[in-house]
């Protein structure tokens, strides 16, 4: 494939990749923006494979065969609730990927006259290890307090912003030492160092509640650290891809920040949860325990409800019975919509995407601001696996972690039914108050079993 054919293929997956963008950023035009993004990246893998500079072809199908296999068995295997996590550690590939590309460009970059074009690549390649290991180490905490392996408590240890401007001071001189010396290895690898303990520093210190944050932060990352790599190897279409990914997880980052009333240099910097405490001795009252059946009268006798789902109703694959209890309202007169925050689950988009799994429509799936005047006009709801995202502290009280974070305000409803397994507090650790509220009643046990059993009642 000729150079000029290769670079027109690029073009073509670049235009692909910005309407896969497009075509992700509504509900009904998801499907065919995921197909446009396949098509792209089929486009620029068969144009980079046999593009003039290639080699090692059969090497090159090897690897794709071996990681072809791995990502579809796990992409069958992986479900919808662990997906976080997995995006999680994908995150963690593309910065491993960086720094590798980073160390095998010092290495073999062949004869550089020009003094200053020389010094540009110096600096593209420490910025791209940077980059790329903090994006390596920092994913695979965000993985590991996703899956439960590491606590999601924020990591607090004496001084730690003096050590992360340690850290990044360190690797700036570091670079003017590497460049000046046109090439150091020793500059390298102890700049790859600090940046692997600097990423995992970075993510480990800040709180469970703001997971969802971070990993469109790593998202960023990799993007960035993609497009390193395509500076590093003079890939054009490497570069677009990357920009395309860094700017737009870097938007979605300020935009859930804006949603949550936090400093998106804040949280970056691991500020959540740091200054303050909720005393575990404070005193809400008595909590009030509830049915199936008694929920299922409630309804009945409802005219509008509204449902909150959460993270719990991921884990206990709950959305199928709560479509079919949906349109069994419906089906009544009642009108019953859907509450969603915008960090609901573990990943921006994760209630969305199992809602419309579950066949519900898109137009009764609201977004916090669209229905949180609503609460005080409604007779029911229904928190389904939520907790963080519906804390009446946000509000109340200015001590809490979550205080100033916009909640979705089911205490204004007319009654209450907070599904969950037990009174223990959410993933940010903070009691709710809405638990002992007088108009909120509790249904014990797993979601899905106590949804159906309310929808055998009705």
């Amino acid at each position: 494939m000729s150079a000029g054919l290769v670079q027109a293929a690029y073009i073509v997956a670049a235009v692909l990749f910005i309407m896969s963008l497009a075509g992700l950023s509504k509900q009904e035009s998801a499907r065919s923006g995921n197909t446009y993004g396949i098509i792209g990246m089929t486009i620029a893998l068969i144009a980079t494979i046999f593009g003039p500079e290639s080699s090692g072809f059969g090497w090159v199908i090897l690897a794709m065969a071996i990681g072809g296999s791995i990502g579809i068995y796990y992409a069958k295997k992986v479900e919808m609730t662990e997906m976080p996590e997995l995006v999680a550690i994908l995150h963690s590939f593309v910065g491993m990927a960086a720094v590798l590309v980073g160390y095998n460009s010092y290495l073999d970059h062949g004869v550089i006259l020009d003094e200053a074009m020389l010094n540009i690549h110096l600096v593209e390649v420490f910025l791209g290890v940077f980059i790329g290991a903090v994006t390596f180490t920092g994913s695979i905490v965000a993985f590991g307090k996703l899956r439960g392996v590491i606590s999601s408590s924020p990591l607090n240890i004496p001084h730690k912003h003096k050590l992360n401007l340690l850290a990044i001071v360190s690797s700036t001189l570091l670079m003017i030492y590497f460049v000046k010396a046109e090439g150091s290895m020793m500059a390298l690898v102890i700049m790859t160092l600090i940046a692997f303990v600097f990423g995992y520093h970075l993510v480990a210190s800040i709180g469970g509640a703001d997971m969802p944050v971070v990993v469109s932060m790593l998202n960023s990352y990799s993007g960035w650290a993609a497009a390193a790599a395509g500076f590093m190897l003079a890939n054009d279409l490497l570069i677009v891809t990357g920009a395309l990914v860094g700017s737009s997880g870097a938007i979605l980052s300020y935009i859930m920040c804006k949603a949550m009333n936090r400093s998106f240099i804040s949280v970056i910097a691991g500020g959540f949860g740091q200054e303050v405490s909720v005393s575990s001795d404070t005193e809400y009252g008595e909590h009030r325990e509830t049915s199936a059946e008694e929920v299922a009268e409630m309804l009945k006798n409802s005219k509008s409800v509204i449902i909150t789902p959460g993270y719990g109703m991921a884990v206990a694959q709950a959305q199928y019975p709560v479509y079919e209890i949906t349109e069994k309202l419906r089906s009544k007169g009642i009108d019953v919509r859907f509450g969603i925050h915008p960090v609901a689950g573990r990943l921006p988009g994760h209630m969305n995407v199992l809602l419309a799994e579950a066949k519900v429509p898109y137009d009764i799936v609201l977004e916090m601001d669209e229905i949180n005047d609503d609460f005080s006009e409604t007779d029911t709801v229904l928190v389904i696996g939520a907790n963080d995202t519906v804390n009446p502290a946000a509000q109340e009280d200015p001590g809490s972690p979550i205080a100033g974070m916009p909640v979705l305000e089911v205490w204004n409803a007319q009654n209450v039914v907070v599904f969950k397994r037990s009174m223990n507090t959410g993933y940010a650790g903070v009691q709710n108050p809405l638990f002992f509220k007088e108009n909120t009643q509790m249904l014990f046990g797993d979601a899905k079993e106590s949804v159906e059993s309310i929808f055998k009642a009705l």
